[in-house]
């Protein structure tokens, strides 16, 4: 069979994996891919793929919260016997073994077969972004936590997209919106935040008309987003006393 068709038909599989929610099937269809293509994915076959591994570890997340706080709410009522503390205990560290596994799975395909070959500008930008994104779930880095690595890896896929990106793109614009909601969320910065988002936002507003047709709808989404939180954090800074930029 020619190495296309092979290829072609992997990626029907994944299609049709991915409309079932079988997603652990979705990655094994696009690591077939990967094979067999040194690496190379397009566009739709890297969306897959991140759509694949978002909901297997988003799914694990989940479960893994849910468990986390049946234990507390346990320990802190009191009157949970030894035993069912250790069934527990025993159930959130299989998860948490569960998607360390999914992001070691993810973070070994990145490193040894999709980052080493990929080209500056979006793919780059894609893969980097799916990196970071481990960074956000594996369970070594909890929710809360500020840590610098984190910043440094968003700081250095900010920069490379907005260096290899026009203004209207919609990966640039969806790791633009990342980058401002982790100074928000995790730093507890708004009016910086909002500075960025505002400059962002002003410079997708004039090149719109740049837009192809193509990537409109999704710009003019994340764009929505970036005036949504602007409007957001706005009025936080204006109920602490701080500058308006609206």
């Amino acid at each position: 069979m020619p190495l296309s068709l092979f290829c072609a038909d992997c990626l029907v599989l994944a299609k049709l994996a991915g409309q079932a929610e079988r997603w652990d099937d979705v990655i094994k269809q696009l690591k077939s891919i990967i094979s067999y293509s040194d690496g190379h994915l397009t566009m739709e076959e890297r969306n897959l793929l991140s759509i694949a591994y978002k909901h297997v570890m988003g799914t694990l997340l989940t479960s893994w919260r849910n468990i986390e706080g049946i234990e507390k709410q346990e320990t802190v009522n009191g009157c949970v016997t030894q035993r069912k503390q250790a069934l527990i205990r025993h159930q959130r560290e299989k998860i948490e073994n569960e998607l360390a596994d999914a992001c070691r799975d993810l973070l070994n395909l990145l490193d040894r077969s999709l980052v080493p070959v990929v080209e500056p500008g979006e793919e780059r930008v894609f893969n980097y972004k799916m990196h970071e994104t481990i960074c956000r779930v594996r369970p070594t880095s909890r929710p809360r936590t500020i840590s610098t690595t984190s910043i440094r890896a968003h700081k250095a896929l900010y920069k490379h997209a907005f260096n290899t990106l026009p203004p209207w793109h919609p990966t640039r614009l969806g790791v633009a919106l990342n980058f401002f909601v982790h100074f928000h969320d995790v730093h507890g910065s708004p009016d910086r935040a909002c500075h960025l988002t505002n400059h962002a936002f002003d410079e997708v507003v004039g090149a719109m008309h740049a837009t192809p047709e193509h990537t409109f709808r999704d710009s003019l989404m994340i764009l929505q987003f970036l005036r949504d939180d602007i409007i957001l954090w706005s009025a936080e800074m204006l109920q602490d006393g701080a500058y308006q930029y609206l």
